[in-house]
């Protein structure tokens, strides 16, 4: 298998729907944006993999048909809010494979304001059996979808392992603190744990408005070549992809009759497990994490699936500040989705932003000191997860 690098990252300021350029722009404009960073024009590109999730087919065309119509392959991809990174995965097993040796990986998305929710009601909906363990374990069938399945993995944790929500409270003012350093970031105002914990209260005693993150539209998009192609090119050299996994379901997700494993903790966990196995490495090799914090909640249940700290220990590697500049492992110097925001298809893609400017050492004030080795980690209900492992070369 060839080594991957990423010669170039791309991404524009995440907007409030309605605040945005239309998704072709959007696109397109990150997708030059990765091309300029590396330095090399659309014409060398072989394969592109273009996510989104709320679009009619070929918009990856649309978008891309504005940076040039080559002729080449482009592969339309949809899998909920791990879409970007499963382009991205795609990117790379056709640059590994010797498929391609130049392939531009981009997601966008163009959202309306509110709360997700199916698009196709005329037909079973892929969530069936997701709603059915939830209604049995949760119920609260009053609250929107994504809410119940997050919240209620929160509740879990909470009755388990008694974690109290000001936890949770604490991760999102983390969140806004990295934020308030990166001006791609939706939201860039910091936030206090009191502010979190005196937002309103839309599942009583499991979570308030803060502690869920924004519709949000952008685009973001990475350049992924070969080491003999960027050698040949004179491209840069120094951000590989050590190591990569997706995964999918696993019975456990119904069976074990958990909302932490519903909202898909087998899958990271898996995934996560087998790149530290690729990668030769553990989760203590890791300096820096983007993980996907669509919920306060989800971030610190990812902490424990990804093995940044033990199994029911969560909560104190929050209390001490191991979450952040000065602790054990810097997670989400972006702001994450909690504060960045989170367009579906882009997501994945602009994680891969974030982490690639960290290992070059070139992300200004949210520069994480000494970081080589940085971990990806996007998630998709219904489901997938992809976890990504990214080294100085």
């Amino acid at each position: 298998m060839a080594k991957v690098l990423v010669a170039g990252v791309g991404m524009i300021p995440f907007a409030k729907p309605g605040n945005s350029a239309p998704y072709d722009e959007m696109g397109a404009a990150a997708g030059a944006l990765a091309l300029k960073d590396a330095g090399i024009d659309y014409g060398h590109v072989r394969q592109a993999y273009a996510g989104y999730v709320y679009g009619d087919s070929t918009c990856g065309q649309k978008a891309l048909y504005r940076l040039g119509m080559t002729g080449i392959p482009v592969v339309n991809v949809n899998n909920n809010c791990s879409t970007g990174s499963t382009a991205l995965f795609l990117a790379r097993q056709a640059v590994a494979s010797g498929a391609a040796d130049c392939v531009l990986a981009l997601g966008f998305e163009q959202m309306k304001p509110g709360a997700l929710g199916s698009v196709f009601t005329d037909r079973t909906s892929p969530f069936e059996d997701f709603d059915k363990v939830t209604d049995d374990l949760v119920g609260m069938p009053e609250i929107p979808l994504a809410l119940r399945y997050f919240g209620g993995a929160g509740l879990s944790h909470m009755k388990k392992y008694g974690t109290k929500l000001e936890t949770f409270a604490r991760i999102r003012a983390k969140a806004s603190r990295h934020a308030k350093n990166n001006p791609l970031a939706l939201f860039r105002q910091e936030v206090s744990v009191d502010d979190v914990m005196n937002a309103q209260m839309i599942w009583p005693g499991v979570m308030t408005r803060l502690m869920a993150c924004p519709p949000t539209c952008g685009a973001a998009a990475a350049l992924l070549v070969s080491e003999a192609f960027a050698k040949r090119h004179g491209l840069r050299t120094d951000v590989e992809i050590a190591a990569q996994a997706m995964t999918t379901d696993y019975p456990s997700t119904f069976e074990a009759r958990d909302m932490m494993q519903v909202v898909g903790a087998d899958m990271s966990r898996t995934a996560a497990d087998q790149v530290y196995e690729q990668a030769g490495i553990g989760p203590q090799d890791v300096d820096v994490v983007e993980l996907h914090d669509c919920f306060a909640q989800n971030e610190l249940i990812t902490y424990e699936a990804l093995g940044l700290c033990p199994l029911g220990e969560a909560e104190g590697f929050v209390e001490s500040g191991g979450n952040t500049y000065g602790g054990r492992v810097v997670t989400n110097p972006s702001g994450g989705l909690l504060s960045k925001g989170h367009p579906l298809g882009a997501t994945g893609l602009a994680q891969c932003y974030e982490l690639t400017h960290q290992l070059r050492g070139t992300a200004d004030a949210r520069q994480v000191e000494g970081a080589r080795v940085a971990l990806q980690h996007n998630l998709g209900l219904g489901g997938a997860c992809v976890v990504t492992l990214y080294r100085q070369a």
